[in-house]
């Protein structure tokens, strides 16, 4: 007997289930998708009964398989990993997270704004993938598997394509608001209908072509979205745009008194303007993600049984094969040494600024140097499961916290389209049935209220602060890269410094604690030239009179040797008994019948570093420091800067639980690190910061990063954050209350789509003004 197929994804249906469906999963989409009033979905392929389960299908009906990309765990859930195409504000995320969290199995569901990434996970038994995915690529969405490069080349294709239609609507605004001045003066003074017919004839003739070609940003979103059966705020935009120029024109065409050409185009830009800024903010927050992921960008030369050398990407290498990684060659696989002994920086990963010691036996991880020995590793992990991978994924979900704190203007976006129609319809409708008026008028009166209840004010209450704030802080090499990071910093209260390269400046230098001569650091240096080990590099440095000795051999993971016996390394490797009370790095020279000499080096503090803790303490702020590097330095720095409250050893998830620790007893936290192991930190924090001399990854996850040797900038920043906030808040009184004050006077048609234009103009510029007092710097 032929299985019946189901009714959702048209599959066959098991004997001993009932109900039309192969599946929970199923039967939940269905249901959903009936409720959505979405049923057209089903339309799109024909239900047979020997068809393979339903794949999620694009809006031209194309059908994508992500079967493939799906990974699946040991205890029965599984993950996919998708690019969301025509994500445009909060209310799409909020959208596509309530879709799928809806569906039955699914135990977590999260889309990043910022790198337009979707995260579900769901009980493999419960759900199939092609269920999971259905309702949101039904209502418009379109959905790939994730690709950094392909996100890289999409965003900048569009931003340029914002960047054109910008260029081409300014330039239209200009030519066609000086045509409309004299259209105004004509008001006052007599202009007789063929001069004014004219104007409106160049000034069509300048702008309609121009929105036609720069509205298409807009459109194309609108469309989708009408398409899909829903609404967001690029809807009224478009059709309050559109009816301007149609009215206009029919206006022109019957030598009638107002065209607005200029309003719609003015509109327009404005609008350009503020979706570029956006698409820019957003690209160099997703920036974190793909420099962590260039980290392991790196080609694995993979040993085959038979002696041969292969170059091979990472994610190509399979577990357990055998690997070789030269000196000074970044691993790009997480595994276990089987042969070798060298230093491996890890940095990146710990925080840590002395090399770690590896031999046969140890594990290394993917983005962390080899720095003097070869080494041949079996490899434990590749790709997403080794550790650098699992630090983009705690990026990836703190980051998700983060572009959940979305602006205004989209926390209301899911009722402010339909209301804005709403009241436009009324208007049309009430002057026609009620006021009499001529279709003409009822329109006119209909596209005022859509022009002057557009948010341009409302959505330039936080932008404008936030672009005066970050200019008057990059004035003092202060980089602002985040479009939330000053609302954020006015809340803090608790400031988290990480240790080497933060507080200190990340650069070993040798201690004159008198337990060598100019002598014995000429002869130490003299080996240390030989070596490219940081602390060698530092010791080398101190004596820049030195010259290299002649037969040096260094030992890889203990240090450096001459024939005649003597040895410059580690304690171990001189032969130095371990007292227990090592306090920072060390080497130690040894010499053949002479008591061993040992060279401390130390990591000195930032000039302004205490001045900046007791700063940071009289504004009422908790300090912490949360360091990768040894309880005895961490103490050492914590007792010389006054911080009372430091943690030594912490990995990267340990930073990151202690934050969220402090997240869950209320506090609001300002994170301050340079390290590799630092950036999922910055990127849980309620908000971070980073020096210039970080890596390129804590950069890009910190927002905001400050140049210079000193720290004064924590504090600058946190000032200029508190007046942001007072500045914001005083526009969003402004802005509210010219919409209060002048959308009743649009429905009651006193109000034309010129004056309209004008007061949503006018409304804009005494936003900016009052954001401009921010420039001004006290002293």
């Amino acid at each position: 007997m032929t299985p019946s197929p189901c009714l959702h994804c048209g599959g066959p249906v098991p004997a001993d289930l009932t109900g039309g469906f192969c599946c929970r999963g199923c039967e939940g989409a269905y249901a959903l998708v009936q409720d959505l009033g979405l049923e057209r979905y089903y339309s799109r392929r024909s239900v047979d009964p020997a068809a393979r389960p339903l794949r999620p299908a694009d809006e031209s009906g194309q059908l994508h398989d992500f079967s493939a990309h799906v990974m699946a765990d040991d205890k029965g859930e599984a993950s996919l990993h998708l690019m969301v195409e025509g994500l445009h504000c909060g209310a799409c995320v909020w959208l596509i997270e309530s879709l799928l969290n809806r569906q039955p199995g699914v135990t977590w569901a999260r889309v990043n704004m910022t790198t337009r990434r979707l995260v579900v996970r769901w009980r493999v038994a419960e759900v199939e993938a092609a269920a999971l995915l259905a309702p949101v690529m039904a209502v418009g969405y379109r959905l790939v598997p994730y690709d950094p490069e392909r996100l890289g080349a999409e965003t900048q294709r569009q931003e340029k394509e914002l960047l054109r239609a910008m260029a081409v609507a300014g330039f239209a605004a200009g030519n066609v608001m000086l045509l409309s001045v004299s259209v105004w003066a004509g008001h006052f003074s007599y202009m007789g209908p063929a001069t004014r017919d004219l104007m409106h004839w160049v000034s069509a003739l300048v702008a309609l072509p121009a929105v036609a070609w720069c509205i298409r940003p807009f459109a194309r979103s609108a469309v989708s979205a009408l398409r899909a059966g829903r609404t967001n705020m690029d809807v009224p935009i478009s059709i309050g745009v559109t009816l301007a120029c149609l009215m206009s024109l029919w206006e022109t065409i019957h030598s009638g008194e107002y065209a607005y050409f200029d309003s719609a185009i003015t509109l327009l830009f404005f609008l350009l303007i503020g979706r570029y800024l956006d698409s820019r903010a957003r690209g160099r927050a997703r920036t974190a993600v793909e420099h962590l992921l260039a980290l392991d960008a790196t080609a694995v030369t993979v040993m085959e049984d038979d002696g041969v050398l292969r170059l091979v990407p990472p994610h190509k290498v399979a577990a357990g094969a055998r690997v070789l990684v030269a000196a000074g060659e970044r691993i790009g696989v997480d595994g276990t040494i089987n042969e070798g002994v060298s230093d491996v920086d890890t940095s990146l990963l710990t925080g840590e600024s002395v090399p770690v010691q590896v031999a046969p036996g140890a594990q290394v991880f993917a983005g962390t140097i080899n720095l003097s020995g070869p080494l041949r590793l079996v490899v434990s992990a590749v790709g997403e499961q080794t550790l650098l991978a699992e630090i983009v994924r705690m990026m990836e979900v703190a980051e998700q916290g983060r572009a959940r704190y979305v602006a205004l203007a989209d926390r209301v976006s899911r009722w402010y389209a339909p209301v804005v129609h709403l009241a436009a319809l009324l208007t049309f409708t009430a002057w026609i049935v009620l006021g009499a008026a001529p279709w003409q008028m009822a329109l006119l009166y209909a596209v005022a209220v859509l022009i002057i209840t557009c948010p341009c004010a409302l959505a330039l209450a936080v932008p404008v602060v936030q672009v005066i704030g970050s200019g008057r802080l990059l004035r003092q090499g202060i980089l602002v890269k985040s479009a939330t990071a000053l609302e954020r910093f006015a809340d803090v209260d608790t400031v988290v410094f990480d240790k080497t390269g933060t507080l200190t400046l990340g650069k070993p230098q040798l201690m004159q604690d008198g337990g060598w001569t100019d002598a014995d650091l000429v002869q130490a240096a003299g080996m240390a030239l030989a070596s490219k080990h940081p602390l060698a590099r530092a010791l080398a440095a101190a004596a820049p009179q030195a010259r290299l000795a002649d037969g040096v051999a260094e030992i890889p993971g203990h240090g450096l040797e001459l024939a005649s016996g003597l040895r410059l390394g580690s304690r171990k490797f001189v032969g130095v008994a371990d007292d227990g009370a090592v306090e920072g790095p060390e080497l130690w020279l040894a010499r053949p019948g002479m008591a061993a000499i040992r060279f401390a080096f130390t990591d000195a503090p930032r000039p302004d570093a205490r001045q900046v803790v007791a700063d940071l303490l009289a504004m009422g702020m908790a300090v912490e420091l949360l360091s990768g590097d040894r309880a005895a330095t961490a103490a050492k720095i914590a007792a010389e800067l006054g911080i009372a409250e430091w943690r030594a050893g912490c990995a990267p998830a340990e930073k990151c639980e202690r934050l969220a620790a402090l997240a869950r007893s209320g506090r609001k936290v300002l994170m301050i690190g340079d390290g590799l192991n630092d950036a999922p930190a910055l990127a849980a924090a309620h908000v971070s910061m980073s020096p210039s001399s970080a890596v390129d990854v804590s950069q890009t996850a910190a927002d905001v990063v400050f140049q210079g040797g000193r720290l004064s900038p924590v504090v600058e920043t946190l000032e200029v954050a508190r007046k942001s906030r007072v500045l914001v808040k005083q526009n969003f009184a402004l802005a509210l209350g010219y919409n209060v004050f002048t959308v009743p006077l649009a429905v009651a048609g006193m109000v034309t789509p010129l004056v309209a234009a004008i007061a949503m103009s006018t409304s804009s510029l005494v936003v900016i003004a009052n954001a401009l007092r921010l420039s001004r710097r006290r002293g």
